[in-house]
């Protein structure tokens, strides 16, 4: 990889692993916005980058003709997991939000699986299936008893994974070809609008401080609108496959600046299942070329 693949490789890790901090701030109860207003605000953000950007590359019209895989993929990927997240960030820390979604990788693998992928059944994946699990349950089981973590909370970023891994599997075989670009922009939109109302029934009344909105503003320009920008540009940089690997490197970067800046604790679970989680998801993720006879 090039010096410059590298930079901006380092730089998509940073910016899709701090969003855990900023939605902590963000969604703070006596002091923040509800989760609603936050990915409301955020994907109007987001959007407001991405389209002129689209409107550019002349990618925009494709996505929108594409409107009846776009809209599933604006819930399965953005409706969906980023309420879910900002719900569950109220009751359990950034770091472990993070490193739940690391398992995106196994869910996506499994996905893979019962589509017909038969490189799943290599040893090396079914290695990697294994060990994620155990992760995870270890994980859950160790946040929920001993963590006194929320076990539903837990359970909501879980699920908001498993939408992760559908909603890109699902938009790239119904659009292939079509900008990334273009699609994550319309599909903000999308998610902006439907949460406009909501946003407009939970606008707070009480004071909100300096740091949420500096927090919801860093979650739009950096973490949405900026991230995705880059992580496009690394795609075209380097493949798909060895772009996609930034996932383990957004996990360290949630549970790192978790505990350096809001002074979060490193617990029992998040230390046996950090690793389990990244070597498992790492592994399920691998393609493996498997020979098959006539």
């Amino acid at each position: 990889m090039s010096r410059r693949g590298w930079v901006l490789f380092l730089l998509t890790g940073l910016l899709w692993g701090v969003p855990y901090l900023f939605i902590k701030v963000a969604v703070d109860p006596d002091n923040g916005f509800s989760p609603a207003i936050v990915v409301c605000l955020r994907t109007a953000i987001g959007a407001a980058i991405l389209i002129p950007w689209a409107l550019h590359q002349k990618t925009l019209g494709s996505a929108i003709r594409g409107i009846k895989y776009v809209l599933p993929y604006a819930f399965l990927e953005m409706i969906g997991p980023w309420i879910l997240i900002g719900t569950a960030e109220q009751k359990i820390s950034s770091g472990l939000a993070g490193l739940l979604v690391a398992s995106v990788p196994i869910w996506a693998t499994i996905f893979a699986s019962l589509r017909g992928d038969k490189t799943v059944w290599h040893h090396k994946r079914l290695f990697g299936l294994v060990i994620g699990f155990i992760g995870l349950i270890a994980v859950v089981g160790i946040e929920s008893i001993k963590g006194g973590s929320d076990p539903l909370s837990i359970g909501m970023v879980l699920l908001a994974s498993i939408g992760y891994a559908y909603a890109v599997m699902f938009v790239q075989s119904g659009l292939p070809g079509v900008s990334g670009v273009a699609i994550n922009a319309v599909a903000m939109a999308i998610t902006s609008i439907f949460y406009l109302p909501v946003a407009i029934v939970q606008w707070p009344t009480h004071h909100i401080s300096a740091s949420a909105i500096q927090a919801v503003i860093g979650l739009g320009v950096l973490s949405t609108g900026v991230a995705f920008a880059i992580f496009f540009t690394l795609i075209a940089i380097i493949d798909v496959a060895r772009a996609s690997l930034v996932t383990y490197l957004n996990t360290a970067f949630a549970v790192v600046l978790g505990v350096i800046i809001l002074g979060e604790p490193l617990t029992i679970g998040i230390i046996l299942g950090l690793p389990l989680v990244l070597i498992g998801s790492y592994f399920a993720s691998r393609k493996s070329e498997v020979t098959t006879s006539a």
